[in-house]
């Protein structure tokens, strides 16, 4: 039974990982852990201005700025239907390659709908169909036309015979 034992803890004891313990950094560090790896931190970014007004009726609005050139404002109100909030704002920041990114929006009843210039547009409809897509509808249109005929032609199977 003790030997049993024995091997249990011993097995455990052998299993545990033999990686030594990284020393604290004596020098405090301001900021917040990086998802980069272990003792990395990333920088702390100053919030410049935060300003928040939170109305009895509902109403709200949100103003915020940062050190790093992010600018975001948002207000609200419950005029929708139901009594559902709607919202407006604007948001600003620098892209990784360097260009202002300013994304203007609104949410209510027909859902989130955002502005901006880098935003990718849908063609004007109508817009003028390709003569490949055309061909294929057309192709599948006597396919579809074809099959129906041969279905029509042809007698029903005989899946039950008459009564003797």
């Amino acid at each position: 039974m003790y030997l049993v034992l024995f091997a249990a803890v011993a097995s455990v004891a052998v299993a545990l990982p033999q990686y030594p313990t990284p020393a604290p950094d004596p020098s405090p560090s301001y900021g917040v852990p990086s998802s980069r790896g272990a003792g990395q931190v990333q920088e702390v970014v100053p919030i410049l201005r935060d300003e928040r007004v939170q109305e009895d009726d509902g109403r709200y609005s949100v103003d915020v700025e940062t050190a790093n050139g992010i600018v975001a404002s948002e207000s609200g109100s419950p005029e929708g239907p139901e009594g559902a909030v709607v919202k407006a704002g604007q948001y600003a920041y620098t892209a990784p390659d360097g260009s202002l990114i300013e994304v203007k929006f609104t949410a209510d009843e027909n859902g989130f709908q955002a502005e901006g210039d880098h935003l990718p547009v849908a063609p004007e409809f109508p817009h003028p169909i390709p003569q490949f897509v055309l061909d294929q509808i057309a192709f599948a249109a006597e396919e579809d036309a074809l099959a129906a005929a041969e279905t029509r032609d042809s007698s029903p199977p005989q899946l039950y015979q008459r009564p003797q």
